[in-house]
């Protein structure tokens, strides 16, 4: 058993780092206050090759893993760029999955390259007002007539609609009410296709954290969708959306892990220069244990998220490993972000010194995908066989 990074995840590692350090934590401050999406950050990704890193070569992108993925997520994250960095890149980067694994080779050839070179920008649209986190319960409608399908609904929290080309869209084929008992899932159908204005309203939802990256309502009226932007079989998407699920959560993951290190650097770096009652405040137990502890945690998280990004690389399964790993490291990198303000004392509530922009953007992590209490359920029935709780 080996813990130390190969020379591939090093030089990963190293060029990301090179590339963000052109992008400084001044530039994400700006971003914070006047909201405007990093085109240039997305495109210096996109140039760099970084957007296609799980997309298979043959389609334009660098065909590695899960674990390279999180390990670049993880390095943006750290470099203080936090999760507006990472969510500017999160479709590109495992968004498209379900078109690689379930596409015809028409598809990949046609909607994977431009993804991989970041000349499109697309947003994920599965989430709806009244469904939350169950997604078996979806009501956007999309009936078939002829060539084409029409869709009516509404969608919410749909991250970079404001900039998107183009939309991967889950809606219902089949109506609930023509399902059986349990096949609540089935009837569910995946497209990936234009984001037509004219027919989706979209609506910006003014949020605590991440100004830069938009989360938004969208309202869609008789968007056309043609048959062959449809992915895979009609009724199966719920399916194909699954397939992404565990990468999503191994690189939020990643992410909170980076969030709660640079948290932990800057606490670090100001309790050893902060002079108080003429000692260096770093001097006293009462800040460097909790700091201590917040590493522990932190170093824990990044074993945890490995792993389950190591099981989903090789074919295993990963379920309670990928679950396991968002939670816990969302609460290690809150803990650290939360510290590093308290750290700080009176300046740590400053934006000048970015600590309080990581609080509100690790947020998003315990949120987001998926809620801390259904990950206790999902461990509790499927790994202790514990009887289902909702």
């Amino acid at each position: 058993m080996n813990f130390e990074l190969s020379e591939e995840h090093q030089s990963i590692r190293a060029a990301v780092k090179d590339l963000c350090a052109r992008f400084p934590e001044s530039y994400w401050l700006e971003r914070d206050a006047d909201g405007m999406f990093p085109h240039d950050f997305y495109r210096a990704m996109g140039d760099a090759g970084w957007l296609g890193l799980a997309i298979p070569e043959e389609y334009g992108g660098a065909g590695l893993g899960v674990q390279e993925a999180a390990l670049m997520m993880q390095t943006v994250a750290e470099s203080g760029a936090c999760l507006s960095g990472c969510s500017s890149v999160h479709i590109n980067v495992f968004g498209m999955m379900p078109v690689a694994a379930f596409g015809n080779e028409e598809q990949k050839r046609r909607m994977l390259p431009p993804i991989a070179k970041g000349e499109v920008k697309a947003c994920f649209g599965v989430t709806e007002p009244n469904a939350g986190l169950n997604t078996s319960k979806l009501k956007t409608r999309a009936v078939r007539q002829g060539d084409k399908y029409v869709v009516h609904g509404q969608k919410v929290w749909i991250s970079t609609a404001q900039v998107a080309d183009k939309i991967m869209l889950l809606a219902r084929t089949t109506p609930l009410e023509a399902l059986g008992p349990g096949q609540q899932s089935h009837g569910l159908t995946l497209f990936y296709t234009d984001l037509d204005r004219s027919r989706i309203d979209v609506r910006l939802i003014e949020k605590m954290g991440r100004k830069c990256v938009d989360s938004n309502e969208l309202f869609i009226d008789g968007l056309e969708i043609p048959v062959e932007d449809r992915i895979g079989e009609e009724g199966k998407g719920f399916k194909y959306i699954l397939h992404g699920m565990n990468p999503e959560r191994v690189l939020l993951a990643a992410e909170a892990v980076g969030v709660g290190r640079i948290a932990l650097q800057k606490a670090a770096t100001y309790a050893r220069e902060r002079i108080v009652f003429d000692r260096p405040i770093g001097q006293n137990q009462a800040i460097q244990h909790p700091l201590a502890e917040n590493w522990i945690e932190l170093e824990a998280a990044q074993l945890l998220t490995m792993k389950a990004a190591w099981l989903y690389d090789n074919g295993k399964d990963c379920g309670a490993e990928a679950n396991a790993a968002k939670y816990f490291a969302a609460e290690a990198g809150f803990r650290a972000c939360e510290r590093a303000i308290l750290t700080h004392g009176g300046m740590g509530y400053s934006k000048e010194f970015h600590v309080e922009r990581y609080l509100r953007e690790i947020m998003i992590p315990r949120i987001a995908p998926v809620s801390r209490e259904l990950i206790l359920s999902h461990i509790a029935e499927r790994v202790l066989g514990m009887p289902k709780s909702y």
